[in-house]
C-alpha cells in the first residue's frame, strides 16, 4: 500500500563538473520550469524549495591521474552531502535536482549516513543506461559521472569513498541497477567481480518491466529506507532526448511510468536523485518535463482506476 509522503525537500545542485559535455548544469532549473514543485503539491506533497548549491565552477579541463576535475568534483558532492544529510535530519525527503551523477555520490553518502545512524536498512535502485562503476584506472574518459556507483561500493580513494563516514557507503546487496545497456568492457568485469545486482534491458526485454521490478523491489518493505537515483538517460531518446550520454534501446514512457508507480506501491521511498538532465540538448524542455511527469509516478500519480488490494 502506498503511504503519504513526508515533506520534500529541493536541492538544486547545478554543476556538471563531472560529465563529458557541457549543459547538465541547467538541469534544475528546467525540472523547475517543468513544474516540478507544482506537481508534488497537486499530489498533497508539501515542497520547499532551497534553492541552487553554490559550488566551483567547471574547469572545464583534461583528466589528471585518471580523473577529471576530481577536486572541484569532490567539493560539490561534500556540499550536496551537507544538505542532503540537514534535509533527512530534519525528516524530509530530499530530492536532488542535478546536475551530473557525479553528485550520486554525495547524495547517497548523506542517506547511507543518515541510515547507519538510525538503524536502517537502504536499498538503492539506480535507474540509468550505465552502470556508473568505471575507475580511475579503467575508465577511458576520466570523467567522473561515470564513477559513483563504484565509490559508493569502496572503489576509489578515501576522499570518494569514505565520504559517508565509516568504510563505504553501500555494499554490494544495497545496490541494483535497472536499465543498462551501456558498460564498459574493463567496467563490466568488475561490476560482476563486486557482485552487483543488474537488470538490464535484455532482462527487461525477456521479463518485461513488472518482473523486473517485483525483483528489484523484493526486500523493499516497511522500515527500509528506499532511494532512487534517476539518470534521465534511463529512458528511451525517443522520449527523452535532452540528454548528453543517449542509448537508444532505453525503457519507452509506458515501462518508466511502471517502474515508477511500483516503487511508489511500497511507500518506502524517501529520497531521490534527479540527473543528467541538459536543456542545451533538449527540445522545448520535452525531457524535463517527462521526466517530472515520472517523479509524480514516484510520489503516488496512478493511471489505477479502481482500488488496489
Amino acid at each position: 500500500m502506498r503511504e503519504r509522503h513526508c515533506a520534500v525537500s529541493l536541492v538544486g545542485a547545478p554543476t556538471d563538473v563531472g560529465a563529458g559535455c557541457r549543459g547538465a548544469g541547467m538541469g534544475p532549473e528546467a525540472l523547475r520550469v517543468a513544474g516540478i514543485a507544482r506537481a508534488l503539491e497537486n499530489l498533497g506533497v508539501p515542497v520547499r524549495d532551497g534553492g541552487n548549491l553554490n559550488g566551483p565552477v567547471n574547469p572545464d579541463t583534461p583528466p589528471r591521474d585518471g580523473y577529471r576535475h576530481f577536486d572541484q568534483v569532490l567539493q560539490w558532492n561534500r556540499l550536496l552531502f551537507q544538505a542532503v544529510y540537514a534535509e533527512l535530519a530534519d525528516g524530509r525527503v530530499p530530492v536532488m535536482l542535478g546536475g551530473d551523477h557525479c553528485l550520486g555520490l554525495g547524495s547517497i553518502s548523506a542517506v547511507a549516513r543518515h541510515c547507519r545512524e538510525r538503524r536502517r536498512a537502504l536499498r538503492v535502485l539506480w535507474l540509468d543506461a550505465h552502470a556508473d562503476f568505471n575507475t580511475a584506472s579503467i575508465s577511458p574518459s576520466g570523467n567522473m559521472h561515470g564513477m559513483p556507483a563504484a565509490a559508493l561500493c569502496g572503489y576509489g580513494p578515501d576522499e570518494l569513498t569514505r565520504l559517508s563516514g565509516a568504510g563505504p557507503a553501500l555494499s554490494a546487496g544495497d545496490l541494483r541497477l535497472i536499465g543498462v545497456r551501456s558498460v564498459d568492457s574493463q567496467e563490466k568485469r568488475l561490476v560482476r567481480d563486486a557482485g552487483i545486482e543488474v537488470h538490464d534491458m535484455r532482462a527487461i526485454d525477456e521479463k518485461g518491466m513488472r518482473q523486473v521490478m517485483r525483483t528489484a523491489l523484493r526486500d523493499v518493505e516497511r522500515g527500509v529506507h528506499l532511494h532512487v537515483s534517476f539518470d534521465v538517460d534511463f529512458l528511451d531518446p525517443e522520449i527523452a532526448p535532452g540528454v548528453g550520454t543517449t542509448v537508444r534501446g532505453g525503457p519507452g514512457y509506458r515501462e518508466a511510468q511502471l517502474c515508477m508507480e511500483m516503487i511508489a506501491d511500497t511507500g518506502c521511498l524517501a529520497s531521490l536523485d534527479i540527473v543528467e538532465l541538459n536543456p542545451a540538448l533538449d527540445v522545448r524542455n520535452q525531457t524535463a518535463e517527462v521526466a517530472v511527469d515520472l517523479v509524480a509516478s514516484l510520489f503516488g500519480k496512478s493511471t489505477l482506476m479502481q482500488a488496489k488490494d
